[in-house]
């Protein structure tokens, strides 16, 4: 396993370094930049609060493609009713908060840590990262957030107070930015969001489309 230099923002190529279980490296530092050059790689971080930083690129990676989105008659009769309202951008720090602080039962602890929620705060004060807000009477039950780079939108976690308020959140982002982006990056795989139409592809696929869009050489 590489160990990274905290002093140097590098990685190695995932495109080339393929472990098997896909961390691709340890150590290093959450600063923005660093995190924002994660991200352009295709490269994540993900580990628990009590361990080293691990910096992620699986193969497969599960990702949905907006236009292969799949809504059940159960959804759709809840969105037509205008349960929810939406919003993008409103209150990016209250949605990482409640991705840290929500209860997952087959979750011991959390990755997302003090260090990691400011940077990316700090990446959404510089229009980076962004939080979908999903409201019911007026209070913040669901949402999501993520990068966007280029036209791949990275989704990092996601929160819900009510039935279904996360889902729906995602199926209105995934609706609203339709022609927008060519896929959604899932990263590891969930029951919950293969039920909208996720699905696994090779890592080289999601590189290729990641640099596409972003003009990676």
């Amino acid at each position: 396993m590489i160990r990274l230099d905290a002093d140097d923002i590098s990685f190695p190529d995932p495109m080339l370094y393929n472990p098997d279980q896909g961390v691709i490296a340890i150590g290093g530092d959450l600063r923005p930049e660093r995190l924002y050059f994660a991200y352009q790689l295709g490269i994540f971080p993900w580990y628990n609060d009590d361990s080293e930083i691990l910096w992620w690129c699986p193969d497969p990676r599960f990702i949905l493609i907006p236009n292969e989105l799949k809504i059940s008659k159960s959804m759709s009769k809840i969105l037509n009713r205008n349960v929810f309202s939406f919003t993008e951008n409103k209150n990016f720090e209250a949605v990482i908060k409640a991705c840290q602080t929500t209860y997952r039962p087959d979750q011991d602890g959390t990755w997302l840590n003090d260090d990691l929620i400011n940077s990316f705060i700090e990446l959404h004060k510089h229009g980076i990262a962004h939080s979908i807000e999903v409201w019911q009477n007026e209070e913040l039950v669901g949402g999501f957030y993520g990068i966007k780079i280029g036209r791949v939108f990275c989704g990092e976690s996601m929160f819900s107070k009510v039935s279904n308020a996360s889902k729906a959140g995602f199926i209105n982002f995934c609706k609203t930015h339709a022609g927008e982006f060519d896929l959604i990056d899932c990263q590891v795989h969930s029951e919950h969001l293969e039920s909208l139409g996720a699905k696994m592809i090779s890592k080289k696929e999601y590189l290729t489309v990641l640099y596409q869009s972003s003009n990676v050489e």
